[in-house]
């Protein structure tokens, strides 16, 4: 069941958070699914624009209109992760769209200002909600990319005029995290006073955290093993650290590195161990089987499993309050 965004934040506010998990094709949907019914969590579902163009916009849509089929009990969104405003306004007019993130966090704030509230408007219009952000965070996501020595924390007194100039419904904060594989190489991590200062500013507003994957590095090992050349040492965000900041406010969680890494893992040594084999469908159902264990695995952490239940009844007393 595809539910808005904003109830699934209503819900967990303050005490879990969601995990937002982006996904390219049909075995990382399928593991998903299963992950996140198997530990009983609500969760969002992210497509990049990066993803929306893999294949086709539509190829991906119609498989999670599939898996909502498959998996009646689900209850997720479906948002569209780090879009520009072209691609926001695509998303928002398909009508599929549970939220839409506009990514315009590189240009100046009254820039920034000025296309989320374009977006917000178009978006409220149509009862999708808006992720802005505000902050830069450091690393290579697809085709954003800032080093490490323009990566920038969000200002509290800041996030907290850009949300009510720009009218957004949850906002990405930088605040110590960073996208992709190599991420903290020292002492880098969450700045847990810095969540509290925008929380305390923004109370009972949704807050997303970036870049959260957590890179294990007996994954990075093992797919190194296996003939990749990864580089080893790079940390991620402390799995543990998710439900702490969920208690301060942080809604969703996003997670797409993590889910990289396992997919190269199974895909590399399953080959290692059977050169002979050329079917594809031998290391999709292990990668199938393995992405659902580390989703539920995740979910745990995030404090989102066990209450698929209780966010199902949340939803239905939303539609009727409405």
């Amino acid at each position: 069941m595809i539910v808005p965004t904003r109830t699934l934040f209503e819900h967990a506010y303050g005490k879990y958070a969601l995990g937002a998990y982006n996904i390219n094709n049909l075995e990382q949907i399928m593991g998903l699914f299963r992950g996140c019914i198997d530990s009983k969590a609500p969760f969002i579902i992210q497509l990049s624009k990066g993803a929306r163009s893999y294949t086709d916009k539509r190829m991906l849509e119609a498989m999670i209109r599939a898996a909502e089929d498959i998996f009646p009990e689900a209850v997720f969104a479906v948002h569209l992760d780090h879009g520009d405003e072209k691609t926001c306004y695509e998303c928002i007019e398909s009508g599929f769209y549970s939220s839409v993130m506009i990514d315009a966090s590189h240009d100046p704030f009254e820039e920034n200002v000025a296309i989320t509230k374009r977006v917000v408007d178009a978006a409220h219009a149509r009862g999708v909600s808006v992720e802005a952000e505000l902050g830069m965070l450091g690393g290579v996501e697809e085709d954003i990319a800032v080093d490490e020595a323009n990566a920038c924390l969000t200002d509290p007194d800041e996030a907290k005029l850009f949300v009510e100039q720009s009218g957004c419904d949850s906002l990405a904060c930088a605040i110590g995290t960073s996208h992709g594989a190599y991420k903290f190489s020292g002492g880098q991590g969450i700045h847990f006073g810095r969540v509290e200062a925008i929380q305390q500013r923004l109370p009972g507003f949704p807050l997303v955290m970036h870049g959260s994957s957590s890179v294990p590095q007996d994954e990075v090992a093992r797919i190194n093993a296996a003939g990749g050349k990864l580089k080893e040492g790079a940390k991620g965000v402390d799995p543990g650290h998710y439900l702490p900041a969920a208690k301060l406010g942080v809604c969703k969680v996003n997670i797409d590195t993590d889910g990289r890494l396992v997919w190269s893992r199974v895909h590399r040594e399953y080959f290692q161990q059977k050169p002979e084999d050329f079917d594809l469908r031998g290391p999709g159902k292990l990668f199938m089987a393995e992405y659902a264990t580390f989703i539920a695995s995740r979910n745990e952490l995030l404090g989102s499993a066990g209450n698929l239940d209780a966010v199902r009844e949340f939803v239905q007393q939303s539609k009727q309050a409405a």
